[in-house]
């Protein structure tokens, strides 16, 4: 006689959910730094009452001669200039977008005693006054112990299951709801580490482009004119300290977020541990 298996409804493997959120700004930042960077070069720094001979016509890139000041002699970097202003901007804009993201991130609170309360209430098993402090933390930590706890919560009358069975599936969410919450947390962060990288090069490529006006003109005038030498050397200085200027302020913003975003990290990986301890000491 044949028998008919009746297949049960699958379990959701996770009660965590993506996070939808939109990066416009990764788009749009860039471009507007680059426009922006190219305006101050061009109608701020190389504006015509900062030069004793400035170019009356004017276009993308004028020919202005003799910068009153130090400021206006920056002008003389070139178009690799406003580049380099531009990705300054960009440091700037991007830090700044990563510090608001990951203060909120960090929550409410230090995240070690958040933890300890989180640890003293599952001593007395109660489940709802630390899911409790879960909403009160409104931080990465506390959304990945709470998607722990409703899973660790699900597992106290789950009958068809080991302990080892239970504490797995609790891990499991909990690294599953941390696969959610660090790429929210690095996102962008991309941009510092590649202006840290390529500022330098930007820069060289300024400073080599510099030399080469340097050495065409000495060529051309038989000998050199000594002031088209130092507009080229001028060049080549100002491009190198803008790229090492942009490329330093980049690293050390970098290595501030990353530090920050351990923390956090920190306090997941210590949440997932209580959480597991917990119910393997208490639900055996």
């Amino acid at each position: 006689m044949a028998e008919t298996n009746q297949a049960t409804p699958a379990k959701a493997t996770t009660s965590v959910q993506a996070k939808k959120s939109s990066n416009l700004i990764s788009w749009v930042a860039p471009i507007l730094c680059l426009v922006a960077g190219y305006a101050i070069w061009r109608y701020w720094i190389g504006g015509a009452s900062g030069f004793e001979s400035p170019d009356a016509a004017g276009g993308f890139w004028p020919d202005h001669k003799g910068p009153k000041g130090a400021f206006h002699r920056i002008y003389e970097g070139g178009i690799i200039v406003p580049i380099l202003i531009g990705m300054l901007l960009m440091t700037f804009v991007f830090a700044i977008e990563r510090f608001l993201t990951i203060s909120k991130a960090l929550g409410r609170g230090n995240n070690s005693n958040f933890v300890r309360k989180v640890q003293y209430h599952l001593a007395n098993k109660n489940i709802d006054a630390a899911l409790a402090e879960c909403d009160k933390q409104k931080g990465s930590v506390g959304n990945v112990m709470k998607a722990g706890l409703r899973r660790y919560n699900e597992m106290i009358t789950e009958q068809g299951l080991t302990t080892d069975q239970k504490v797995m599936a609790i891990q499991k969410e909990v690294e599953e709801a941390t696969a959610l919450e660090l790429p929210m947390l690095q996102r962008n962060l991309v941009f510092l580490s590649t202006i840290v990288s390529t500022g330098t090069l930007i820069a060289l490529l300024g400073t080599v482009m510099g030399m080469i006006r340097s050495f065409a003109n000495l060529g051309a005038e038989g000998g050199g004119n000594a002031a088209e030498l130092a507009v080229g050397i001028s060049e080549a200085l100002y491009n190198t300290a803008l790229g090492i200027g942009t490329s330093a302020i980049a690293l050390i913003l970098y290595n501030m977020l990353t530090t920050r975003i351990d923390s956090i990290t920190h306090g997941i990986d210590e949440s997932g541990f209580t959480l597991t301890q917990s119910f393997a000491s208490l639900y055996k």
